[in-house]
């Protein structure tokens, strides 16, 4: 700075020079400046754009994957559901219809027996009484030849009369008894195939109700099919939900599995040591980690040998006789673990009963090394947690299954939005450097101010002197 302000003996007007060089160079190359500036601001819009276009085009691609992926998650899921469906009434059907010739039969054996039953109990109409045709005779006798025996016959009618009478109600009364008893024995069939038919009403109804629900899921999935929004926007949301209500038991499951950890972790030190390291790591640690993670191994291929999740398809196509082995397999290795468990968790209550007793006799407290009344309360229940939490974890299965499907389509979706907020801002920056371009020009025209106002003078009376010229041929 002293050099330059020191080539003339005055400073300011050494300063006043090299303004006026500075100035006259830039002005000089202003042109060129501008070009400069101008190329270098569409280079960066160029290359912004074809970064954001390029954004774009992965933007689109992996939303293309991700509808398939969500499409195919959720024709799995409703074949599935469709499978079960078909499952339920093939049962149905195997277990209430199958026997419909047995139930035919009987059906048909209960109305013929009440077809003859009540057929013997239709009301026979009594026979004529006799002395109708008594009577009849008597009125047709002669007055002179039978008038001294019409008293006798008419006796004797009478007493017939009353003889018949008492016979035919004895008679009528018989064959009410006998009607009614066969009335009475038509009502177990008539229950029977009450019960029958309504069972089978039941069995009918359950196979119409699951046929509509068929034919309901049947719709859905031909919608996924097709591919329409409709089902788009159902998978999507659906996807949500259960990604946070898995990870929500996910994480309580967490909770049960610490909780263990905490229960078997102290007596493992015992076991294995308390000073062992492996690594920075205690090993009694790592044991009791290790267990847990073995049991919950055990409880993922027991689900997936039951056939309940199908996150490992190797074990969901082996043949039912090994399957069906394996099945017993893990739950004795998960039942083994599990009573481990429980020994660790009571030696774990001996152990604290042990460092309590013995604080108290450091202390001198002898009154207090005795052992509670209900201390085999405590002891139970960490017993009952140690035993219990293996098979808890067993469940864990089904959450994690359902997890880490829905979590394909989450991050799917969480990229797609970064992809379209990247592109946004590219193309924000693409239209930003063309302003900047702009503004750099105006800055950088912001010194020379004093020639470009000379300039702009002479330009207007260069106009002024054209247009008079001009004017002056034209008269």
């Amino acid at each position: 700075m002293n050099f330059m302000l020191g080539i003339t003996p005055w400073p300011v007007a050494s300063a006043l020079l090299w303004i006026t060089l500075i100035t006259a160079a830039l002005y000089l190359i202003r042109n060129t400046a501008h070009r400069s500036i101008q190329a270098a601001a569409r280079g960066l819009h160029r290359s912004f754009r074809i970064a954001s276009k390029a954004v774009s085009r992965s933007e689109t691609n992996l939303a293309a994957r991700n509808r398939d992926v969500l499409l195919a998650a959720g024709r799995e899921a409703k074949e599935r559901i469709i499978e079960r469906e078909f499952d339920r009434i093939n049962e149905t059907v195997r277990k209430d219809l199958a026997n419909y010739s047995a139930l035919h039969r009987s059906l048909s054996e209960s109305i013929g027996r009440i077809e003859k039953d009540h057929q013997e109990a239709v009301d026979v109409p009594p026979d004529p009484p006799g002395w109708v045709k008594a009577v009849e005779a008597v009125a047709d006798m002669d007055a002179k030849d039978g008038r001294a025996h019409i008293g006798s016959i008419l006796s004797d009618i009478h007493k017939s009369l009353i003889k018949a009478h008492k016979e035919a109600m004895t008679a009528y009364h018989a064959a009410s008894a006998k009607r009614h008893k066969l009335l009475r024995h038509m009502r177990p069939d008539w229950r029977r195939i009450q019960q029958t038919l309504g069972a089978v009403g039941k069995s009918v109804d359950s196979l119409l109700s699951r046929s509509v629900t068929i034919d309901r899921h049947m719709q859905e999935y031909e919608e996924i099919v097709r591919g329409q929004d409709r089902a788009m926007s159902v998978l999507s949301s659906s996807s949500l939900v259960n990604f946070f209500v898995s990870a929500f038991v996910l994480c309580i499951a967490i909770g049960g599995a610490t909780i263990n950890f905490s229960l078997i972790a102290r007596p493992m030190a015992e076991m294995v040591g308390g000073t062992s390291l492996i690594g920075n790591f205690r090993t009694a640690d790592i044991a009791a980690l290790v267990i847990i993670l073995v049991e919950i191994s055990m409880g993922l291929f027991l689900m997936e040998s039951l056939r309940i999740t199908r996150l490992f398809p190797v074990i969901g196509a082996l043949p039912d006789k090994t399957r069906v082995r394996m099945i017993y397999i893990t739950f004795t290795i998960l039942f083994l673990l599990a009573s481990v468990e429980a020994g660790l968790a009571y030696m774990r209550e001996v152990l604290l009963h042990d460092e309590l007793a013995t604080s108290a006799l450091l202390r001198g407290d002898v009154g207090a090394t005795a052992t509670g009344e209900y201390m085999w309360i405590t002891t139970a229940a960490q017993m009952g947690m140690g035993f219990i939490l293996p098979f808890a974890l067993v469940f864990v299965a089904i959450p994690l299954e359902t997890f880490v499907h829905s979590l394909r389509t989450v991050v799917g979706l969480i990229a797609i939005s970064v992809l379209r907020v990247i592109s946004l801002l590219l193309r924000l920056l693409a239209n930003l450097s063309l302003y900047l371009g702009t503004l750099l020009k105006q800055l950088y025209d912001l010194p020379l101010f004093v020639p470009l106002w000379i300039e702009e003078k002479m330009s207007v009376g260069a106009a002024t002197g054209r247009d008079q010229q001009a004017k002056g041929a034209r008269l």
